[in-house]
């Protein structure tokens, strides 16, 4: 671990980052140059003390996963990122069609939408990050680990990840989690994690194994309305578009209502709601 370098370069990035960048707001006062530290420390998920500790060349040996963290919250490119764990002493992760990276792009562009919900999913249904109104919407979906953090698993294995759906949509949902999982699948071959989960699935679920088997492929909705069940708003019909960064294999999904609907109403009380836990 380089301390000094690693040091150095963390306020580089800090300093260059200003608050319009990660939709916070300036503020008459502001006099530090960029982002302050307890500020990069709220985006990146840990406390200041331990980031500041980081940027003062002392504190342990950041892990892999607050690295990664890190580099979301300063909103680092690839190339960037590789640098970050380079200069911590651990080797870079590889570059994957599912990275869990998200670009600074996109991360530009959910940074606007901290008032709405919005998430980015990566090629396995794996949720990467969220805005706060999407944790009161569907729950926080970044803390599963393992098999669990991919959607499509949970699904197929786990009941209470169906309750956000009404029932009368699960087969739907069924059908074309399966036909997108095929298409990774068939993308990356049994030797992937794609194949890993499909594999398991086909063990543990008999009805992943009976849609699996009708091998349908390209399934899609009608239109882009989907309906979700919260626990406290009621049934919600919204609308979700779809943003695709094709470099990375990732998805940014906007939940928005019409105007006037009681849907849009129940929309505007998400940032009164706690946030909501996993669904396991």
């Amino acid at each position: 671990m380089d301390r000094a370098q690693l040091a150095d370069f963390l306020r580089t990035r800090r300093e260059v980052l200003q608050p319009e960048d990660v939709g916070l707001p300036r503020g008459p006062r502001r006099r530090t140059r960029g982002l302050r530290r307890e500020e990069v420390a709220g985006l990146c998920g840990m406390s200041t003390d331990y980031y500041t500790r980081i940027e003062q060349r002392r504190g342990p040996t950041p892990s892999e996963p607050m690295l990664a963290a890190i580099a979301r919250g300063l909103r680092l490119s690839l190339d960037e990122r590789d640098h970050l764990f380079r200069m911590a002493g651990h080797s870079t992760p590889g570059r994957s069609p599912h990275t869990d990276h998200v670009s600074p792009g996109m991360m530009r562009v959910l940074d606007r939408l901290q008032d709405t919900p919005a998430q980015v999913i990566g090629s396995l249904a794996e949720t990467l990050v969220q805005t706060r109104p999407a944790v009161a919407l569907v729950g926080n979906e970044t803390d599963y680990t393992g098999m669990d953090r991919s959607l499509v698993y949970r699904w197929f294995t786990h009941p209470h990840a169906r309750r956000i759906f009404p029932e009368a949509d699960h087969l739907t949902h069924s059908r074309i989690f399966t036909s997108e999982m095929r298409a990774v699948y068939s993308r990356h071959g049994s030797d992937s994690r794609a194949g890993r989960i499909v594999d398991t699935l086909l063990q543990q679920s008999e009805e992943f194994a009976a849609l699996w088997g009708a091998h349908e492929i390209g399934i899609r909705r009608e239109d882009d309305r989907k309906r979700i069940q919260h626990p406290e708003l009621g049934l919600l019909e919204l609308h979700c578009q779809v943003l695709f960064d094709a470099d990375q294999s990732q998805t940014l999904l906007v939940y928005t209502a019409t105007p006037g609907t009681e849907s849009h109403e129940k929309l505007k009380l998400l940032s009164v709601l706690g946030d909501r836990q996993p669904h396991i």
